[in-house]
């Protein structure tokens, strides 16, 4: 799909499907549709708890030889749940550990608090904003700036240079972290890229959307070229002048 629409690359984000535990299979398929693997998202999510095991550092620190082999640059990390109090004790020290001893970049995401029955949650260690925090590289998630009533916008420029990766889609600023397609949502997406663009900003920018209402594999390939459209139009750099 990614080579058919025309993506520049993807995002690899390991799962319970097997093909995405596998560096070797990921590269056979990275070679045949000619679309490199540009990132690797560690499997540090609340579904993706056993995959790889349930120690969470093995599970970091192999994303990052994953990423490493597949020659992606980028590592994408969440935040420790709080439940996960050994792994949160240094959290900030074992990424910058991490990332220096495999030579990639491992980018830390913006997550939001959980709500629920009118009560918010703090759901992760140190915190789920970053920007309070000692990180190398910081991931912004639109859709999760979306679910925690932050601006994309604003929390771009909090983050300044620490930025270098974006998971490009929308929300409404719903409780349930909706993945829109960009554009779709509330958030200020359009002038995020053009913010982004008119600071030279070189990390990538990934569409992560979901397409489950798509009706059949014509109309989500649909969704997704018209993200990548939109992405590449506000990411243009303004004109010199």
């Amino acid at each position: 799909m990614a080579a058919r629409v025309g993506y520049d690359g993807v995002e690899v984000m390991v799962w319970t499907d097997p093909v995405s535990q596998d560096e070797d299979a990921i590269a056979e398929l990275s070679d045949h549709f000619g679309v490199p693997v540009t990132s690797v998202h560690a499997p540090t999510l609340l579904l993706t708890q056993r995959v790889w095991g349930k120690e969470p550092w093995p599970k970091v620190e192999r994303a990052a030889r994953m990423a490493k082999r597949l020659g992606a640059r980028t590592v994408v990390v969440h935040p420790p749940f709080r439940w996960q109090k050994d792994y949160a004790t240094g959290f900030e020290a074992g990424v910058r550990r991490i990332a220096q001893a495999e030579g990639v970049t491992l980018a830390v995401e913006n997550m939001y608090p959980w709500r629920a029955g009118g009560r918010e949650f703090a759901a992760y260690l140190p915190g789920w904003d970053p920007c309070e925090l000692d990180y190398d590289a910081l991931l912004l998630d639109v859709s999760h700036a979306a679910t925690s009533g932050l601006s994309c916008l604003e929390l771009a420029q909090r983050m300044g240079d620490r930025l270098v990766h974006l998971h490009l889609t929308d929300g409404n600023g719903s409780p349930k972290d909706e993945h829109l397609l960009p554009g779709q949502g509330s958030q200020p997406v359009a002038e995020l890229l053009a913010h982004l663009a008119a600071e030279d900003w070189q990390g990538d920018a990934c569409v992560e959307v979901t397409t489950r209402r798509s009706r059949g594999p014509d109309e989500r390939r649909a969704a997704l070229a018209g993200a990548l459209a939109f992405a590449r139009q506000h990411l243009q750099a303004p004109p010199a002048g």
